[in-house]
């Protein structure tokens, strides 16, 4: 039997790597050809010692200078020593660069393109070696706008074991994406994608979540659903999305379909235009209640635009709540299409 082992560089870049159940992570490694840091081999040095999110696993021998009782109680292994029991999350500290390695590129033709709305589109994309595209549940891959030399970035709207993927897009006036997906695109339209990229993604569940996204960051968080789908958290689950006007209101559905299937999962959203016909009109912080941060022991897993991710750090503070973990990652319309659309989930 062999586990699949992510390792996350400290640049965004993801790699995965096959590892037999007998096989040393620092082997299969070098196997794939892929340099993670490395100096004694033995567990005697402690140059290869990562940060392991998720997954069990042997650790092997080692000495104590090399890796201390505390930092393998906090998750720290060495993969030299470490041998899975199943499939693995790392944090390799160095950059892709420096493994001499990089992002996987890849080819898919679209195959249903959605328009929600005025504001919103949504696309779907067979791809060629489905197998070689494996990722994370929240990160995103970069997709070159046909017909340019421009990419843009989006996270997958679900999660890694579905045949297709599927992102979201914000229509932005003049961006490039935008321009394409409004105006141009069609079904059997050829893109290329590199990645996956980012450190936006679901952790072993060890304690509640709160999930919170901005308009269409919302999608990392429906990946990281429909993973919750088929490995259940077995710790409480509760998402809140804001938008700005209704019409950037998507997937509505989606999200109840999930809370009817995961078990601990709830939801409920707001929008910021007073004018909206929605119930809740506002921004999330007004939905977040003790029973969500439960008294800090939570993981936080918020995706949407700066004032967004600084409000609700400056909520949380504000109530005297540490979360145990605060992923983000933030994206930004910029102030022309020239300097590109949206970072990390781009128009």
């Amino acid at each position: 039997m062999t586990y699949k082992v992510a390792l996350s560089f400290e640049d965004g870049v993801t790699r995965f790597i096959k590892c037999g159940p007998n096989e040393t992570v620092a082997d299969a490694s070098y196997k794939a050809r892929i340099n993670i840091p490395l100096d004694c081999r033995d567990g005697a040095c402690g140059t290869c010692k990562s940060l392991c999110e998720s997954g069990t696993y042997d650790g092997g021998d080692y000495i104590d200078e090399a890796l201390t009782d505390d930092e393998a109680e906090a998750g720290y292994a060495l993969p030299c020593q470490m041998t899975p029991k199943s499939d693995l999350v790392l944090q390799i500290p160095t950059t892709s660069d420096m493994a001499k390695t990089g992002a996987s590129t890849h080819r898919g033709t679209i195959t249903e393109i959605r328009r929600y709305s005025s504001t919103t589109i949504g696309f779907s994309m067979a791809v060629e070696d489905r197998a070689a595209l494996s990722y994370l549940p929240g990160q995103y891959v970069n997709i070159q706008v046909p017909g340019t030399d421009v990419e843009r970035s989006y996270s997958f709207s679900n999660g890694p074991d579905v045949e297709e993927i599927s992102f979201l897009v914000k229509i932005t006036p003049g961006g490039a994406m935008s321009t394409y997906l409004s105006d141009r695109a069609g079904v059997g339209d050829t893109l290329a994608l590199t990645g996956p990229m980012g450190s936006f993604f679901l952790r072993e569940p060890k304690r509640p979540a709160l999930l919170l996204g901005g308009g269409t960051g919302l999608a990392p968080l429906l990946a990281m659903l429909e993973t919750m789908t088929t490995t259940a958290p077995g710790q409480p689950v509760h998402l809140i999305l804001g938008v700005t006007t209704d019409e950037d209101l998507v997937e509505l559905d989606k999200l109840r379909h999930y809370a009817d299937t995961i078990e601990g999962f709830t939801w409920d959203y707001c929008v910021a235009d007073p004018e909206s016909e929605a119930p809740n009109k506002g921004y999330v912080t007004a939905l977040i209640e003790p029973t969500h941060v439960n008294d800090g022991d939570v993981d936080v897993y918020l995706c949407g635009p700066p004032p967004m991710v600084e409000a609700v750090r400056g909520f949380l503070k504000s109530e005297g709540i540490t979360p145990a973990n605060f992923y983000s990652e933030k994206f930004a319309l910029a102030a022309a299409p020239a300097t590109g659309d949206l970072v990390g989930a781009s128009a």
